[in-house]
């Protein structure tokens, strides 16, 4: 089968798993659903790839490529950002990529434990690349900061990004749990926790 067949059917699946994750959780997804989602068998997912996991990795590492260009471009639009505009600009790119946020946040270990190891290799190099551009901004816009500096702020940052979509996207059931153990909690959009949270590790 020729490659651009193979990519135009895989990312008929990926889109099939993401129009389902917008409105289901991880567990309540079964590669039989993405199935009933495209123009083909349900079989025939399974010459692209093997597992659920999968499909859900190379979801996972088409929001980080995704994101990556937006970063890009904040890159290439601006010569010179604010500690705030930096934090700002740094913060919307984020605020763009919520299916990205909601993978974060799930059990990463089960979805690498069931995936083939080039599939993982070639996600990993998706999240490798998110790190380095992030450097590559920091460089360009924060020049204040030494390299120490600048490979803490990318290990308090990346780790920070997996609790914004918990926090961000709140059911009705936790609200009313927390009002009525009398919790303390202020409600945030992505952009307003992610613009905090950038300027506190700047």
């Amino acid at each position: 089968m020729a490659k651009e067949i193979v990519d135009i059917r895989k990312e008929e699946i990926i889109k099939a798993c993401e129009k389902l994750y917008k409105k289901e959780n991880f567990k309540d997804i079964a590669i039989k659903h993405i199935g009933e989602e495209t123009s083909f068998s349900r079989t025939s997912i399974y010459n692209y790839f093997h597992t659920k996991e999968e499909i859900f990795l190379a979801l996972f590492q088409r929001e980080y490529e995704i994101w990556i260009d937006d970063l890009n471009k904040m890159y290439d639009e601006n010569e010179k950002l604010s500690k705030e505009e930096f934090a700002s600009a740094l913060a919307h790119t984020i605020e763009k990529r919520p299916t990205l946020l909601k993978l974060l946040s799930m059990n990463m270990y089960d979805m690498e434990e069931n995936s083939r190891m080039e599939v993982l290799i070639e996600f990993k190099k998706a999240y490798g690349d998110s790190i380095k551009t992030v450097k590559k901004c920091l460089d360009k816009f924060y020049t204040i900061m030494n390299e120490k500096e600048k490979e803490e702020f990318l290990f308090s940052f990346f780790p920070f990004m997996y609790g914004i979509y918990p926090y961000t996207f709140v059911t009705d059931k936790q609200r009313k749990s927390m009002e009525k153990a009398e919790v303390p909690f202020e409600y945030m959009t992505i952009y307003e926790l992610a613009y905090k949270g950038i300027l506190k590790l700047l």
